[in-house]
């Protein structure tokens, strides 16, 4: 992104909208089997011992994966899409499209060379922030559906699919339901949008000044595993207590919720699934920045047609 500001702006903000939406989308599509996983991995409790219980069922991120896939079949490592879709459209689309105006409204019009660091940092926190309030229902439902596999045979599903399950909240537990989990959601996608897009925009910068790097294909790579790497290691404690708060009503708020799995399951609790988090955020990054490049390329040209 760095020195090359024109190539940014070139585009109208709708088709930055439209290319951030589609390469959110896209990338969610690819990646959210790892994300399901994710979530019932984080949702495990921690075996009590003497009370007989079973080992953990799930084990490892591929592990999960597997097992999904075998008790429950494949297309179960798919629910969920519906509302991942709607919220990668509105979520992604916004934070992600006005990334840039953002960051140019930070550093003033006659702002020349590199933005800094912290303008960048900034510009994403305000994004995410705005973001995901806009798109906080769309993850309230996916988080429901994508906990629902784990009820026992026999059991009746609470939400026949994603609009259903918009309209049985609402009516079971009222409009303000929807944004159950605001506050957490908004601390994890405003810090995590923070990490993936300056550090995408700092690691891109840094590369493209290393003679013989070119603004290409494999430059986007290295960077967007570099902004999945950033996202983790910030964004996991976040995510660890946005997914508890939304899969069980046993928390009071997210400060009750950070001090009871702080009590309860010790600091690394925090950074429980690293590497299935990593597998996800950094395939995630790399899928939509790369596929995001190549769409803004070509909505370049058809804008300039």
């Amino acid at each position: 992104m760095g020195g090359d500001h024109g190539s940014k702006s070139d585009i109208s903000f709708a088709g930055t909208f439209a290319s951030s939406a589609f390469a959110a989308c896209f990338a969610e599509a690819c990646t959210l089997p790892l994300d399901t996983a994710k979530v019932r991995l984080q949702l495990q409790k921690k075996a009590v011992e003497g009370d007989g219980i079973a080992l953990p069922k799930y084990r490892g991120l591929l592990g999960t994966v597997g097992t999904i896939a075998k008790e429950e079949g494949v297309a179960s490592l798919w629910k969920g899409i519906v509302p991942g879709l709607h919220r990668q459209c509105i979520y992604g689309g916004l934070r992600i499209g006005m990334y840039e105006p953002v960051k140019n409204l930070y550093v003033g019009k006659d702002h020349v060379g590199d933005v800094p660091l912290m303008k960048k940092i900034l510009a994403a926190l305000t994004t995410g922030a705005f973001g995901i309030t806009v798109a906080n229902p769309t993850d309230l439902v996916k988080v429901r559906l994508q906990a629902e596999g784990k009820l026992p045979a026999g059991v009746p599903r609470r939400y026949s699919g994603a609009l259903n399950a918009y309209s049985t909240i609402v009516k079971q537990e009222g409009v303000r339901a929807l944004w159950t989990g605001l506050g957490p959601n908004i601390g994890r996608n405003a810090i995590i949008n923070a990490a993936e897009l300056a550090s995408y925009d700092q690691v891109k910068e840094a590369i493209l000044k290393i003679p013989g790097f070119k603004d290409n294909v494999f430059t986007h790579l290295i960077a967007g595993l570099g902004a999945g790497f950033f996202a983790v290691c910030i964004g996991s404690p976040v995510d660890v207590v946005k997914s508890r708060m939304m899969g069980d009503s046993a928390y009071k708020n997210t400060l009750d919720c950070f001090v009871k799995t702080l009590k309860n399951d010790g600091p690394l609790a925090f950074y429980k699934g690293f590497i299935p988090n990593f597998g996800r955020l950094g395939s995630w990054n790399v899928i939509m920045f790369l596929t995001l490049e190549q769409v803004k390329k070509l909505v370049k040209n058809l804008e300039s047609a």
